[in-house]
């Protein structure tokens, strides 16, 4: 007979429950998270040439998926809150996709993938909002954690 998984959200009643992390020590920690935002050639030249009808797209995006990191305890029921202390948010672009990394750092109890990982969303959803006027067949891949470092 295997012993049943705990899982760490849930309480022994099985209802949802945020994870204690208040024995765990203060690090430092850092992750990076990367997706894609696949879209036609075309898209790609009229970014490059900022010539989209939306204006500055790149620059919104990366605003919005900063916002988005210092957001996520909000937008994700049991991530606890952070102090942030970096976020950087990079585009790629490619011959039909533009790659968005998003690494985030902080000196906490527990990590910031999930953070990582939101700003790689939002700046993804942005860029398919701010893009979507002149490209219908548009779609987000790929979103994953791609490190995470805790010293």
């Amino acid at each position: 007979m295997t012993a049943k998984k705990k899982f760490s959200h849930l309480d022994a009643k099985g209802a949802a429950s945020m994870v204690d992390v208040g024995q765990k020590g203060v690090v430092f920690r850092r992750a990076t998270a990367r997706g894609r935002l696949l879209c036609a050639a075309s898209t790609i030249r009229l970014l490059k040439e900022q010539a989209l009808p939306k204006g500055d797209v790149l620059g919104v995006a990366r605003i919005a998926g900063i916002q988005a990191v210092k957001r996520t305890a909000d937008l994700i029921p049991l991530c606890h809150p952070l102090p942030i202390h970096q976020i950087k948010i990079d585009f790629k672009m490619m011959s039909r996709a533009i790659e968005i990394d998003c690494t985030v750092a902080t000196e906490a109890k527990t990590g910031v993938e999930m953070e990582a990982l939101t700003g790689v969303a939002v700046a993804a959803l942005t860029l398919y909002d701010m893009c979507k006027a002149v490209d219908k067949g548009m779609r987000i891949s790929d979103v994953r954690v791609m490190e995470k470092i805790k010293r």
